[in-house]
């Protein structure tokens, strides 16, 4: 039996098939179902398919080689003018981001995480690149999708070491 979240793996390489409007919709749902403290969602959604703007992204983000072959990116971004529990937009938008990479390995996608906050020269990029975003609004991850151009087994990444019970 297969289980998304073991499943999931960071795709950095992808074809050039296109992504349809509604898997994308499917994913920004997944997105949005997200947890939140206090059911805040603090959270914005660019998406972007405009390939200048894509192959933007690889000249500052020293990590970002495989957006020049992703069809299509999500940028999630917080907005801490939408929160009441300070501080806490950067687990949200976690959330909200892990949410749409196991969606996208679900409906026969790929994706990867790309940081952007809180790298402040990759946020100040990121605002040049998205025209009119609002300056209180932080880009915080980057997802670049599409159909997967390579094929990665899980990894098991159990490590007991790490568990503890009760106590150190």
């Amino acid at each position: 039996m297969e289980d998304p979240v073991l499943e999931r793996r960071s795709i950095r390489k992808f074809t050039d098939r296109p992504v349809s409007h509604d898997h994308i919709t499917t994913l920004l749902k997944a997105g949005m179902s997200a947890p939140s403290a206090g059911n805040e969602r603090p959270w914005h959604f660019v998406v972007i398919r405009e390939r200048s703007l894509l192959d933007a992204v690889a000249n500052f983000h020293p990590y970002a080689r495989m957006i020049t072959q992703a069809p299509v990116a999500i940028l999630v971004c917080g907005d801490p003018q939408l929160e009441r529990s300070k501080g806490f937009w950067v687990e949200d938008c976690s959330a909200a981001a892990e949410n749409i990479l196991i969606e996208a390995q679900e409906i026969g996608l790929g994706s990867v995480w790309l940081g952007i906050y809180p790298r402040e020269d990759r946020v100040e990029n990121m605002r040049r690149i998205i025209a009119g975003m609002p300056e209180h609004v932080v880009p915080f991850a980057l997802l670049p999708v599409g159909y997967p151009g390579e094929t990665k087994r899980p990894s098991d990444r159990w490590d007991e070491t790490r568990v503890h019970h009760g106590r150190w």
